[in-house]
């Protein structure tokens, strides 16, 4: 079975290439070019049945992942299936199951079964689940096995954390927070007790014979991201990106498609170096970053913290942002924690459009400008991102005022610019009546 990479490489249009370039309005044989080239991506598992495609990379507009997933101290798929019918509800492009707790395979079917919206997976969370925490007694092969459940479920992307190897685990001894990828601590831990390499490295080959089968899109897990400011672009992380570029070269050459994941925890002057390295040592491919948050003092506000950061991401040109909730480094995040990273990330998104110059990126806010001076609250709630809440907040006054009750008829700027420009209406008219009359009296004079 052909992935979309071989059939761009092929010059074939598929149904879903074309179904990608009538929504964002791009040409399709640009699009093909593009995903010929690995630089943009269409997670869209043949397994997938309801799945409506969507592009992620160069040229397109800046997606958004919402994490959902179960945990060992809440477990519940209504729960879950609850989370991703407010990504689909708020406009997450993707949804990753996270799950470790729970019977992960009927959570995940459930998750793929009802979503119309790209699912990727950690597999490495279910080869732990399966041996029951013991981590020193996972054998390699588990990992193929795992990933080979997954795939044949319809998983679109998979994160596969493929570069952190032993010779790199040295560089995060300087580190305050050390490993803080999940997948990445339990593969440094299994390489630690096993005297071992990286089993998702040395079985690379493998990975790519289920992904090209399946058409599952790598997604290049940042194992040795940072996870404070101190520990921001270190030789650990860049080190990592560049095994990552080496392994998406050899997984573009089996025509598995590649995106790349990144930071997490970077200073706001380091954001643009960061999309820049990833750029360099990855050929490219599409960058997918988590946050990334710009400080590290504002827990149970971290959906802030890190849309600010993905908004410069965004701007620099990352392609994809993994939002973050305000339950992050707290807990697990539920359906009302899960639209709050949604909505501040859409945010995040669309600032990152209209700077990169994403063509009618710009037209919502225009429209919405509009209605905001015509005082058209209606409209206003129909082109706002959340409706819901902006009709809830405007529930004092309703929508027949030309007011809102943070300025009242007084002092409502607006309301006070559409009587001056009334007014100046007004005599303007008066006084084009007087040059007519003037006009006509110097006309019957002459005569």
């Amino acid at each position: 079975m052909a992935t979309q990479l071989k059939y761009a490489r092929d010059g074939s249009i598929t149904k879903e290439m074309k179904f990608v370039a009538e929504n964002e309005n791009v040409d399709t044989e640009w699009l093909r070019s593009e995903i010929s080239n690995g630089t943009i991506i269409i997670p869209a598992n043949i397994n997938h049945k309801k799945l409506n495609p969507i592009g992620i990379g160069r040229g397109l507009r800046t997606k958004i992942n919402a994490n959902i997933g179960a945990s060992k101290i809440r477990a519940s798929i209504n729960e879950e299936l609850k989370k991703l019918e407010y990504c689909i509800k708020y406009g997450a492009d993707t949804a990753m199951d996270l799950s470790t707790g729970g019977n992960l395979n009927v959570i995940r079917q459930s998750i793929i079964d009802c979503s119309p919206i790209p699912i990727g997976t950690v597999p490495t969370y279910q080869v732990v689940e399966n041996s029951n925490g013991k981590i020193e007694d996972i054998k390699a092969e588990d990992w193929l096995d795992a990933i080979d459940l997954q795939a044949k479920q319809g998983v679109d992307y998979m994160t596969i954390h493929a570069g952190i190897l032993r010779r790199t685990l040295p560089l995060v001894k300087s580190r305050i927070t050390g490993v803080v990828s999940r997948g990445g601590a339990i593969l440094a831990r299994w390489m630690i007790e096993n005297r071992r390499e990286n089993p998702l490295y040395t079985q690379f080959d493998q990975i790519c014979d289920i992904f090209e089968e399946h058409d599952v899109t790598f997604s290049l897990g940042d194992s040795l991201r940072p996870g404070s400011l101190h520990d921001a672009t270190d030789k650990a992380q860049i080190e990592e990106l560049k095994i990552l570029g080496g392994l998406t070269l050899k997984a573009w050459k089996r025509n598995c498609q590649v995106m790349i994941e990144g930071p997490g925890h970077i200073p706001l002057h380091q954001i643009k170096l960061n999309v820049e390295l990833q750029k360099k040592y990855c050929h490219g491919a599409p960058f997918y970053v988590l946050g990334p948050l710009v400080t590290d003092i504002a827990p149970g506000y971290d959906h802030i913290t890190s849309a600010i950061g993905a908004a410069v991401a965004g701007q620099h040109g990352a392609d994809y942002l993994c939002y973050v909730t305000p339950a992050e480094h707290l807990g697990l995040p539920g359906p009302e924690e899960v639209k709050q990273g949604i909505i501040a990330y859409k945010i995040a998104a669309h600032a990152a459009d209209i700077a990169k110059g994403i063509p009618n990126a710009r037209d919502r806010d225009d429209e919405l400008s509009k209605a905001r001076f015509d005082f058209d609250w209606e409209k206003q709630f129909e082109l706002s991102l959340d409706p819901e809440t902006a009709r809830k907040i405007r529930s004092d006054l309703g929508i027949e005022a030309d007011f809102c009750s943070m300025c009242g008829p007084d002092y409502c700027s607006m309301r006070n610019f559409h009587k001056a420009i009334g007014e100046m209406t007004f005599n303007e008219k008066r006084r084009e009546e007087r040059k007519r009359k003037l006009k006509k009296m110097e006309k019957e004079r002459l005569i």
